[in-house]
């Protein structure tokens, strides 16, 4: 649904996307990374017909969009991060008004659907101006369903809402991301490894990275982590552990664990099992332990950094 074959975007003698090429199919929800000025929001509003492309070209739904944004607009959603709401308006005559200007037959009624879809309808009259924040990103997000897009663009779309805010509107996401194509912008990486079914990290206007965040773990850790739990003090547990053959590396965790790492093939379980035991410590947990996005994410735009100086 969403196709970028050569993406390139110069603002003056400033490139902000090089050569950018990904593909979002339907039903899928993909999660857009990276730090600020990576390139994210350009590539969004390239998408969405707000701004053309330098060179390259990107298709939505089956259309250009340069040289058929008509097309394009009727069936993609945009919400950017800062969501335009007019605050003296109801919900329901917001979005009723966004229905009119989409030529939308039986616009109260179709308003009043994607309130419902949204979780909104019991707030369908009160002012924009008098919601909560959480609440305001869900009119937002209306905003951009009201149409029914087949394509789904949304930039930051938790940014500023508490804990509970969050977790309401990433399961609203999730249902929505069953049946459309929906492209996330986000910082928060732990978001986008709960929701996303693939993560794009781009990093300098070029993508660094693109799979699935189990599948970025595989590739990047190289070898087997195991986080390893003790009764009582853990004094003299790292020192003991490095004495193990076959073990790379060990590091105190912030949970109180101690994890430990191994090259793949030669696991060492069986072993530190067993010296734990007969050294007096009492065993309690050891477990795998995958990276995270945050690190990969680190590690991939140090590595990208790093390639920039040579």
């Amino acid at each position: 649904m969403i196709r970028v074959e050569g993406l390139t975007k110069d603002y003056g003698a400033r490139r902000a996307l090089s050569d950018l090429s990904f593909e979002a199919g339907q039903g899928e929800i993909v999660g857009f990374l990276g730090p600020n000025g990576a390139g994210k929001t350009t590539t969004m509003r390239i998408l969405t017909c707000y701004m053309p492309p330098t060179d390259g070209s990107a298709t939505v739904a089956g259309y250009d969009v340069v040289t058929e944004s008509l097309e394009v607009r009727k069936r993609v959603g945009y919400m950017p991060e800062t969501v335009p709401l007019y605050t003296d308006m109801t919900a329901l005559d917001y979005l009723k008004f966004m229905a009119d200007l989409r030529q939308i037959p039986d616009s109260r009624e179709r308003a009043f659907e994607t309130l419902e879809m949204v979780g909104l309808e019991s707030r369908a009259n009160s002012f924009i101006g008098s919601l909560s924040k959480g609440m305001r990103q869900r009119v937002g997000l209306a905003q951009a369903l009201i149409h029914q897009p087949e394509v789904l663009i949304l930039d930051e779309p938790t940014i500023g809402l508490d804990p509970s805010q969050v977790v309401e509107v990433r399961n609203i996401i999730r249902e929505i991301g069953k049946q459309r194509t929906v492209l996330l912008s986000t910082h928060i990486l732990s978001e986008a490894q709960q929701i996303c079914d693939r993560v794009l990290i781009i990093n300098k206007g070029k993508i660094v990275a693109e799979d699935t965040p189990e599948n970025l773990q595989a590739r990047l850790v190289g070898s087997e982590r195991v986080a390893l739990r003790v009764r009582g003090d853990s004094d003299g547990l790292s020192k003991l552990l490095l004495k193990i053959k076959g073990i790379q590396s060990v590091n105190n965790a912030p949970d109180g664990s101690v994890e430990f790492q191994f090259a793949p093939g030669q696991d060492v379980r069986p072993q530190v099992a067993k010296t734990v035991v007969n050294s007096g410590y009492e065993l309690l947990e050891m477990r795998p332990v995958g990276m995270s996005l945050e690190e990969i994410f680190l590690e991939l735009t140090r590595e990208d950094a790093h390639r920039g100086k040579k």
